[in-house]
């Protein structure tokens, strides 16, 4: 299996691989998350626990339990995570976090594994089951910079008894952090439905299935439905560039079963679509691997209008898919988007209408910029990168 990715990348990043793997022969490691479908964390372990194993890592990826009262706790902290806002976390919270948190760890058995990886901070509280001969690691994937201090605090007593923490960038590691921490951007699979090539007439059927006229500009967003990916400020985008294109917008997205207000994000979406006919807002199964890779592969223009981003893989999805991507200038877009060279950065709604139009107008110039975008992706954010960099940790970790 690993043979297929030889045409992505050189002899010498496989061969590298195999032997970091070769050192760690016998360990056996296990990833922790909070949800199987919907959300990056879950493609992405979906995709690398059995290349891991195919590689002789032992490795096995478990899901923690919750119910709608878990989880709304659980996105509050992870929105104030972010920063600080009106919202706080209330002494009801701790308590709701706190159950389902020792509920999990009568659930999950940790102690066969020399290595644990919690992703995020719903099952933070598990390392109470840490083990002496164990190593730890808390995989961050949102920006911590700068929090909201309670709901830190809170968090920090279970954070430091972490062997070591994993950030995106550099900008979203907390200072004071007792821990060791180390930067890994994320990834994307090429082999994955998401990503791989598909045949023109199945990419036609699936824009005839919603309606999508593909002789007109489609500008698409991809993203689960989250205020913070603000697909309420991509409608006014859309319609500042309608006034000047006879364009159409995606909004594609899907709720994850951990995120108990993306069904209220939805109806919101749905209202403020209004009767434009020229926009059409997908939700989409978590699995529509194939849709989506079909709707990104049909865009003119791909746009990631987030207010709040961890790293949005999506933007290199689109990047790997030849499409020149409109990014907010946050957080991991800016890490993936080179300005004026792959995409543009944008910090306004109208900043991100006229890169639209700029596009629009110049096919050349959308041409440049997305094989300028492929390689972007080819050379940094494919998934043997990031398995290797793991790999690198955990011997760091376990031999020094």
């Amino acid at each position: 299996m690993f043979e297929d990715y030889a045409k992505f990348i050189d002899e010498g990043t496989l061969r590298e691989l195999e032997i970091v793997a070769k050192e760690l022969k016998g360990i056996k490691v296990l990833h922790v998350n909070s949800t199987k479908l919907g959300g990056g964390v879950a493609e992405i372990l979906y995709r690398m626990v059995p290349l891991m194993n195919e590689l002789g890592v032992e490795t096995h990826w478990e899901v923690i339990k919750g119910d709608v009262d878990f989880f709304k706790v659980t996105k509050k902290i992870h929105n104030l995570l972010h920063m600080s806002g009106r919202d706080k976390l209330e002494h009801e919270d701790v308590i709701t976090y706190m159950k389902y948190t020792y509920e999990n760890v009568s659930v999950i058995d940790t102690d066969p594994y020399d290595v644990v990886f919690i992703h995020d901070p719903q099952p933070l509280g598990l390392i109470v089951k840490k083990k002496k001969n164990q190593k730890w690691i808390w995989r961050c994937h949102i920006d911590i910079s700068t929090p909201d201090e309670e709901t830190w605090k809170f968090l920090e007593m279970f954070v430091n008894g972490y062997d070591a923490s994993i950030f995106h960038i550099p900008e979203f590691v907390r200072e004071g952090v007792k821990i060791p921490a180390f930067v890994i951007p994320p990834s994307i699979d090429p082999l994955h439905d998401k990503n791989r090539e598909l045949k023109e007439d199945f990419i036609r059927h699936v824009l005839e299935k919603y309606g999508i006229d593909p002789r007109r500009p489609i500008i698409i967003q991809v993203s689960r439905f989250d205020r913070l990916k603000d697909p309420i400020g991509v409608m006014e985008t859309y319609r500042i560039v309608k006034r000047r294109y006879d364009c159409q917008l995606v909004l594609a997205g899907s709720y994850a079963s951990d995120d108990p207000e993306g069904e209220e994000v939805y109806r919101d979406v749905i209202e403020a679509k209004g009767e434009d006919p020229d926009i059409f807002v997908l939700n989409l199964p978590p699995d529509s691997h194939l849709e989506i890779n079909a709707l990104q592969r049909s865009a003119t223009v791909v746009i990631q209008k987030s207010l709040r981003e961890g790293f949005g893989l999506v933007v290199s999805e689109a990047m790997w898919k030849y499409k020149p991507v409109i990014g907010s200038n946050i957080g991991g877009i800016r890490r993936q988007i080179i300005h004026g060279v792959t995409g543009y950065l944008i910090n306004s709604i109208e900043g991100a209408a006229f890169r639209i139009k700029l596009l629009l107008g110049n096919p050349e110039q959308r041409m440049k910029m997305g094989i300028n975008a492929y390689e972007r992706v080819r050379h940094s954010f494919l998934i043997t990168r990031h398995i290797r960099d793991y790999l690198l940790v955990i011997h760091r970790l376990l031999k020094g």
